[in-house]
Parts: structure tokens; C-alpha cells; sequence
């Protein structure tokens, strides 16, 4: 197996859905210079829209619970939550990242073979299917709410 297909399907693995991992590796090749990292601007409209739940989707729970509570907090300031969303749909990504680095390194200091690796960031990557129906539920319950406030006002 050569390093690119190596790293390819380590990334692959990690991320869990082969029809993503091209859209994962040109991003982390963004937050890479010249053999260094940084953290840089990538957008995602997932983590722009879903927010905390991106990360909590993606099993990055300290980022997660940090902007949830960034979150409540910026809504009491006029324009802070679409302030909080911008920079989620461009840095959330950034956090995905640091965490693929941190479980590879993990794995390949222990493990020798490349196939028991690939196996196992299957296992410690991926991402959280119920969270995408958590978000489908709030964001169902929020319009209907919306539409009960308006109900009143349109039957006048």
C-alpha cells in the first residue's frame, strides 16, 4: 500500500462516509503550511447551520459543549448568534481536524500494521447518526412553534 492510499483511507476511515472524504482532505490540507498548522478559514454549511451539533455529530464533545455554551451566550447580544454561526461554518472544521491528528498519531505509535490501523480509526472516528435526527426534531419543533405564534395573526 502506498502513503497516499495509506492516508486516504485513514481519512476515509475516520470521517465514516467515503462520499466525504474528498471534501474532508481538501480542507485539512487547508489548516496545513508548509508542514505546520493553522488554523484557518474553511466554510461549512453543516457546521455553520447546525452548529454545536456539527461538532457533537463529528464526536468532538469538548468543542461542542465550549460552543454551546459560546452559543447562549452570544444570543443575549443583538447579531451574536449569527456572529457565533459565521465562525462556526468557517472554524468547526479546524476542530475535526486536530482531532483526526491526535487519534492517528495515537494509533500509529501503537499499532504496526496499516490494515489495524485503518480498522481501528474505523472504531474511534466516524460520527453520531442519531444527531442528525435530533437536529431534524429541533429544527421541526421550532417551526411549529413559529407557525403557532403566526396562526393567531393569520386567521385575523
Amino acid at each position: 500500500m502506498n502513503e497516499n492510499d495509506y492516508e486516504y483511507r485513514m481519512l476515509e476511515a475516520f470521517i465514516g462516509k467515503p462520499e466525504k472524504t474528498q471534501w474532508y482532505r481538501d480542507a485539512f490540507s487547508a489548516f496545513q503550511y508548509n508542514g505546520a498548522d493553522t488554523m484557518r478559514w474553511y466554510w461549512s454549511w453543516w457546521a455553520f447551520g447546525g452548529g454545536f451539533l456539527f461538532l457533537l455529530y463529528r464526536k468532538q464533545y469538548v468543542a461542542a459543549l465550549v460552543l454551546l455554551i459560546l452559543s447562549m451566550a452570544a444570543a443575549t447580544i443583538p447579531f451574536g448568534g449569527l456572529m457565533v454561526m459565521i465562525l462556526s461554518g468557517g472554524y468547526a472544521t479546524y476542530f475535526v481536524y486536530q482531532d483526526y491528528k491526535k487519534k492517528k498519531e495515537e494509533i500509529e505509535a501503537t499499532i504496526a500494521d496499516d490494515d489495524k490501523r485503518i480498522e481501528t480509526m474505523r472504531y474511534v472516528g466516524g460520527y453520531h447518526q442519531w444527531v442528525v435526527w435530533v437536529y431534524i426534531a429541533v429544527m421541526g419543533m421550532i417551526m411549529l412553534g413559529i407557525m403557532s405564534a403566526m396562526m393567531p395573526l393569520l386567521l385575523q
